[in-house]
């Protein structure tokens, strides 16, 4: 199978063997797999600074079709459609337990690694899931707005749900950067919430995908100063809720300043930016989360919203072989929504 593979130096196009299912095992075609600046994360550090072997396959944002089954799994059958739930646990303690393997305190220790950021993803024709309990039927979706939605939809849905007292009516939500997470935690707000919302980004498009997504306003920081803007439409109380999917020395800084009293921070993005945290560096009694991935239970309430018509994930389709070209629009900033990559192409339909 064909399968794009980081060494430590760079990013390939390879050739490895199948995958084949051991007890309790699943193999998926993978019908479309979204790419993350995590990836370009991971991808930009030294190799020696990873904590799991090399190579690896990439691609954490995964949807496919059942290929074959290992021993013991019932419940599934080939041919049906999935998700994979990314973030993989020790499938033992009560975080486990409760389906949030996002948080289980066992995995860094015991050397489990998340699909596609640790354990092989992905981005590939084929892809060896270690457990059935890793998987969501995702049946009614389209795979590429699926995939996408494993990652940018659930860590976007988990931000939201866990800010979500501070969104009450009369709130201000300041979503800065709206990007593949972005897009998607506006929509969010939008639907679940009687929040106003705030967009930034530098971008145009972006912009303009803000708006169109029904932003109340949209603000470009590179013509004004946000937190001014921020404070003159709060009547200089500021925003309740600041969601930050960027998580820059700009975009940080203009989170604590634009922050109300009480207010919550929430930094989703990846960025190697840090904001001091205590009583004089910080709005009083401000709360500050940071979000990762999300709880299997949330997954599930994403595709749900996405069989509603409640959420849709603008993309720019790939194919495989072209996985290189949409990383390099990716770091010069050229792509608005989320790439997804389609390693196996649907009946009917072109390569």
């Amino acid at each position: 199978m064909r399968a794009w593979e980081y060494d430590g130096q760079k990013v390939t196009l390879v050739e490895r063997p199948a995958p084949v299912p051991g007890p309790g095992q699943v193999v998926l075609d993978v019908t479309a797999a979204g790419l993350c600046h995590s990836d370009l994360t991971l991808t930009g550090r030294p190799a020696e600074s990873h904590p799991f072997p090399l190579p690896l396959v990439l691609g954490h944002e995964v949807a496919g079709t059942v290929r074959e089954l290992g021993e013991g799994i019932t419940g599934l059958a080939v041919g049906d459609p999935v998700v994979v739930h990314g973030p993989w646990g020790c499938g033992e303690c009560r975080r486990c337990w409760a389906g949030e393997e996002n948080l289980c305190p066992r995995a860094a220790r015991e050397r489990i690694f998340p699909v596609g950021l640790g354990a092989d993803g992905g981005l590939a024709e084929q892809l060896l899931v270690p457990s059935a309990r890793h998987l969501v039927r995702a049946d009614g979706i389209d795979p590429v707005q699926a995939a996408p939605l494993t990652d940018a939809g659930l860590t976007a849905f988990n931000a939201v749900r866990l800010c979500r007292p501070a969104m009450a009516e009369g709130s201000t939500v300041l979503v800065l950067g709206v990007g593949g997470l972005g897009h998607l935690a506006l929509q969010l707000v939008k639907h679940l919430t009687p929040a106003r919302v705030v967009a930034v980004d530098v971008s145009p498009a972006a912009r303009d995908l803000a708006a169109r997504l029904g932003a109340d306003v949209v603000l470009d920081p590179t013509a004004a100063p946000v937190a001014e803007e921020v404070r003159a439409l709060t009547g200089g109380d500021g925003a309740d809720v600041v969601m930050d999917f960027v998580a820059s020395e700009l975009t940080l800084s203009d989170a604590v300043v634009c922050l109300a009293p009480g207010g919550e921070l929430c930094v989703v993005g990846v960025g190697a930016a840090t904001v001091p945290v205590a009583v004089k560096t910080m709005p009083l009694g401000s709360t500050v989360r940071t979000p990762y991935w999300g709880p299997r239970g949330d997954l599930e309430e994403v595709l749900a919203l996405s069989r509603q018509g409640a959420l849709e994930v603008h993309t720019t389709e790939f194919p495989l072989a072209e996985a290189d070209r949409a990383y390099e629009l990716m770091r010069t900033g050229g792509l608005v929504g989320r790439a997804v990559v389609r390693p196996v192409v649907r009946p009917g339909e072109g390569a």
